[in-house]
């Protein structure tokens, strides 16, 4: 009991910094080529040189790999860090030839909707032909009377179930495949800040691949919004975001117009127009006539495409919708407590009516549509938005958040969160906060600031993070060299421990403080992970082909507990872990089936039917086999492997 007290503590409460051993473990192939600019803070560091190494590759890569900690304490931390800073330097051949296998990770959403049709458009569409006058022939019922409708569509089931059922399995390949590629990327990609970003990125925009159209829009927002701008420029990545279907569709701001009392855009000679259409004074008739013709009131006529967008609209909720508006400040820029009102998210949410999609429930892109807008005059934080003007309203709101002190100072201060302290201090934060500023919101700088700075090699920074699921399972197997995986099993497994990928139903993201994900029942999934993968039940794992292992298995219970800590703790570990690792008993596991029930495991099930469409998760895990259900009877060098990273010192970074 007095074990599995400490284990606890030790894992849910921060630990203190510890003076590694040997220096054994980590990193990847470091591409360097010409001088790489270096601009580290000059104050004196309380870490080692050997805990230094060891906290970059924990905080900037994730997880170290075998060799990464000889190549960086080699090449300089510092130079080190200036290099990931730059990844277009690092070389990353093998990882883009490894993607290449995925074919909807280079697919546009409308080549992707095209060749993997969403099953329910399948649906519609046999249900439209068979009740459409050209449809099937009916189906005529002893006696020659016709099936009634009930009847018909179990005949359409029938004739049609097959086509459907492909379009079912291949819609899966839509969401697992980038599930499958940031896995991989995470463990193998030498351009691992580049990854961290991105996954940073990814949380703090987030969106919720479940909803409706959604799935189809998550490649194109990480590859074309999120990961080109993840160092880049922040005013540059808010825009991108503000355009993306993914975020659009998801905080339903494709369905924000003008209020019905609210002033429209006017079109050229179209005085006193409503709903940015042509008025019909006079009662003259609109159908039909070219876009250029010009009524006797002096407005415009309609196209048909007009036509057809004001019907689409008029079948939308109406009105304004302030999700995606209140998101933005309270999430994206100023934060909670940013200072801004009530009426700032409502002036907010109609200077960006019309900002919508062409065709959304489908593979519509961006568009403005300037019958959808609020024309009217808007202050945003104090700031005037003039009447009678189109998007321009949504890109000045968009510089003017950008640009806010509150902004910088919430950035600033969850990038510290994530690479220093679940409480940064002040100073580190005003320092990141004023170098936001400085340069115009460059993401780059800002995170140099952090990663050379005094607080990031502080003693008490080093080890004080808990990893999220994510971070465990892919620290996890670069650990031990393993390769990444092609199926969706591994990311499966991240969302059995509680994460599934672009799930997060929330727009607020999964949590960055380590206190929201451990408790008992995920501590125990954390152990059996950790026995799973040196089992050998996690793809792209073996401990055959790990050059530790090899000098090991042969060797005595205490001198392979010594090694395994060397390599895989950084030849750190409390008394209690190591008794574990010789005893080969962890006390957690005599309550297995007590946590393995309980419900402070999260969203096992919707990950599983995430990755499958609705299929009974029961189902699948029998089909599969679950790595997480029970403890892993291991014996010998596997299972002083297993402990080692179900332990709580591998549990933090």
């Amino acid at each position: 009991m007095r074990r599995f007290s400490t284990v606890l503590t030790i894992v849910a409460l921060a630990a203190t910094g510890c003076a590694p051993a040997q220096n054994r473990v980590a990193a990847p192939s470091l591409s360097a080529g010409a001088e790489i600019g270096m601009a580290a803070d000059t104050m004196p560091r309380e870490q080692t040189a050997d805990q230094q190494v060891r906290h970059a590759l924990n905080r900037v890569t994730f997880g170290a790999r075998p060799g990464d900690y000889d190549r960086v304490r080699a090449m300089g931390v510092d130079r080190w860090i200036a290099l990931q800073l730059e990844p277009l330097r690092i070389e990353d051949r093998e990882m883009a030839q490894f993607l290449s296998r995925f074919p909807t990770l280079a697919l546009s959403t409308t080549e992707m909707v095209e060749r993997f049709p969403p099953p329910q458009l399948i649906r519609a569409e046999q249900r439209a032909k068979m009740s459409s006058p050209g449809g099937a022939a009916p189906t005529m019922a002893r006696g020659g009377k016709r099936f009634d409708s009930v009847s018909k569509m179990a005949a359409l089931t029938r004739e049609d179930s097959a086509r459907y059922r492909q379009a079912v399995q291949a819609s899966r390949g839509v969401l697992a495949e980038p599930q499958i590629a940031k896995v991989a990327r995470a463990v193998a990609s030498e351009r691992q800040l580049e990854e961290i970003m991105t996954d940073f990125w990814s949380n703090h925009f987030s969106v919720y691949a479940q909803k409706g159209a959604t799935r189809y829009f998550i490649t194109s927002y990480e590859r074309d919004v999120i990961r080109p701008h993840a160092l880049g420029n922040f005013r540059e990545m808010l825009g991108a975001v503000a355009r993306s279907p993914a975020m659009l569709f998801y905080l339903d701001n494709w369905q924000s117009s003008a209020d019905s009392g609210a002033p429209r855009l006017q079109r050229p000679g179209q005085p006193g127009a409503r709903n940015g259409l042509p008025s019909r004074r006079r009662g003259a008739a609109m159908r039909g006539r070219k876009p250029d013709r010009v009524l006797r009131g002096g407005a415009p006529t309609m196209d048909s495409a007009d036509s057809a967008r004001l019907a689409a609209v008029r079948r939308r909720p109406r009105g304004l919708n302030e999700n995606y508006a209140r998101e933005i400040l309270e999430l994206h820029t100023l934060g909670v407590d940013g200072g801004y009102t009530q009426q700032d998210v409502i002036n907010v949410a109609r200077a960006l009516t019309g900002w919508t999609l062409e065709n959304p429930r489908q593979d519509g892109g961006f568009v403005f549509r300037p019958f959808m807008h609020d024309a009217g005059e808007k202050k945003v934080l104090g700031s005037t938005l003039k009447a009678n003007r189109g998007i321009e309203d949504g890109e000045q709101v968009l510089d003017i958040v950008a640009r806010h002190p509150s902004t910088a100072k919430h950035i600033a201060t969850k990038l510290a969160r994530r690479f220093v302290s679940d409480t940064p201090s002040p100073a580190l934060v005003d320092r990141a906060a004023a170098t936001f500023t400085r340069t115009d919101g460059n993401i780059k700088e800002v995170v140099r600031t952090i990663l050379t700075s005094p607080e990031f090699f502080s003693s008490e920074a080093y080890r004080s993070k808990v990893k999220s699921p994510f971070e465990l399972v892919v620290s996890a197997l670069r650990s031990i060299g393993a390769e990444p995986d092609s199926t969706p099993r591994t990311a499966l497994i991240v969302a059995r421990l509680g994460q599934p990928l672009w799930l997060h139903q929330a727009p607020n993201g999964y949590p960055e403080t380590g206190e929201s994900w451990i408790n008992t029942g995920s501590i125990l999934n954390r152990i059996n992970f950790g026995l799973a993968l040196a089992g050998g039940r996690v793809p792209g794992a073996s401990l055959t082909k790990w050059q530790q292992g090899g000098k090991l298995t042969a060797s005595p219970r205490e001198q392979q507990v010594d090694g395994v800590i060397a390599a895989l703790l950084g030849g750190d570990a409390s008394p209690d872990t190591r008794s574990i690792m010789i005893s080969g008993t962890n006390p957690m596991l005599a309550r297995a089936p007590e946590a393995s029930d309980s419900t402070e495991v999260m969203q096992e099930d919707e990950s599983d039917i995430m990755m499958n469409d609705g299929e009974a998760p029961g189902r699948v895990r029998r089909r599969r086999g679950d790595p997480l259900g029970a403890p892993t009877d291991l014996k010998g060098f596997a299972q002083v492997v297993g402990l080692a990273l179900g332990s709580p010192e591998f549990q933090r970074r």
